[in-house]
């Protein structure tokens, strides 16, 4: 049988919602460089729980098809078009006060496959932002799990679409 997206995501949203409350942290330091998924998380991705100040990624359906989201919370993830790969993040001061950056050590979800590379970018101020093809991610403040009301929005900010096929076993 299988298990729908939702379910998964919902487990492992509780996951990373235990793992903060044990004293995890979106924060943390990691490379400066995009690596691979299994590089980027400091383990393979074979199910293990993720390690101290983890972001799990996974992909989820939205109304605008799969998308690239954050395990904990739901929460779409977007890219920003005058950003450059591998570049210092620029959206900064109350653009990033808007459109909140991903922090943390990438890992992405056992339940996903055949994703890009996910990675890490240094933002202005030293922290670690995570990236996916080099791009850094962002989502929206205050929109709900598996909303995409910021797709498109100033023709600059993008969800990152993917397919059914990026969840294992789909």
């Amino acid at each position: 049988m299988r298990k729908s997206g939702f379910a998964v995501a919902a487990g492992f949203g509780s996951l990373a919602l235990l793992l903060t409350a044990c004293g995890g942290s979106s924060g943390s330091s990691s490379t400066s460089t995009p690596t691979s998924t299994a590089q980027a998380a400091g383990q393979p991705s074979t199910g293990a729980i993720p390690a101290k100040g983890s972001t799990v990624l996974i992909v989820q359906k939205s109304a605008l098809g799969y998308v690239l989201a954050l395990a904990s919370g739901g929460k779409v993830v977007y890219t920003y078009a005058k950003d450059t790969k591998g570049g210092t993040p620029t959206c900064t001061g109350s653009c990033a006060a808007v459109w909140l950056p991903v922090t943390g050590i990438p890992v992405p979800s056992p339940a996903v496959t055949g994703l890009g590379t996910l990675g890490t970018v240094a933002e202005a101020n030293g922290a670690k932002q995570i990236t996916y093809d080099g791009m850094p991610l962002y989502t929206l403040k205050g929109e709900k799990a598996l909303a995409t009301k910021g797709d498109g929005t100033g023709g600059v900010w993008h969800v990152i679409k993917l397919s059914k096929s990026n969840i294992t076993g789909a």
